[in-house]
């Protein structure tokens, strides 16, 4: 057994950083890297290699006080409507296309009176893109609700069904409803964000209350 444990620890963390290296957000990656590096010490501790611990813990530490930063970091969000002639938006969706595919794959940009359109703004950059139309009765049925890979760490999510909740509610929107979802990922962010799965018009659907 204490010859096992330490090639698991070895195997684990070599798992781990490589893992690190795919993701594309700044926190996955340094929370990610943390564990491999956590690993790697206590894999050196018990094979007797001081230098991979160094070098590891060190690694840890850094990762640690980034990771401080960036829970700290205060960012300016702000929320801006559009209309679907708005030159920025094309440029945006072509720019996103395949991966806003695997979201919303029936999503298309139209000009109608009932939908609700936005961008919200993460220091000044274009994180997430809100498509809706909303009924009388105040349910905004959601065509996309798309947020760049770099910022998919839910505080977009946060802001915009938390301070960005009086612009909704100002648009007369009560409700915000997914007839359905086509991603797993996008699932799990809609049950973080305290949507429920409730049945519509004789439909299941997720829907959150604003």
């Amino acid at each position: 057994m204490s010859n096992i444990l330490p090639q698991v620890l070895g195997y684990l963390a070599f798992i781990f950083l490589a893992i690190s290296l795919l993701v594309n957000n700044d926190i996955k990656f340094r929370w990610i890297n943390s564990l491999g590096a956590i690993s790697f010490v206590f894999y050196g501790l018990f094979i007797g290699a001081f230098p991979i611990v160094l070098t590891n813990a060190v690694l840890f530490a850094i990762n640690i006080f980034f990771l401080i930063r960036i829970y700290r970091k205060q960012e300016k969000f702000d929320l801006v409507e559009f209309t679907s002639n708005a030159a920025l938006i094309p440029k945006f969706l072509s720019f996103y296309t395949k991966d806003i595919a695997a979201y919303f794959p029936k999503f298309n940009l139209e000009e109608t009176d009932d939908e609700i359109k936005f961008v919200v703004l993460r220091d000044v950059v274009v994180a997430n893109i809100f498509v809706a139309a909303v009924d009388k009765d105040g349910n905004a049925f959601v065509k996309i609700n798309y947020t760049v890979p770099k910022y998919r760490d839910y505080k977009v999510g946060r802001f915009l069904f938390d301070e960005g909740k009086s612009f909704l509610i100002d648009k007369g929107i009560k409700n915000i409803v997914y007839t359905e979802v086509s991603n797993q990922k996008h699932l799990n962010f809609l049950r973080v964000m305290g949507f429920q799965k409730k049945i519509m018009d004789n439909q299941p659907c997720y829907i959150k209350n604003i």
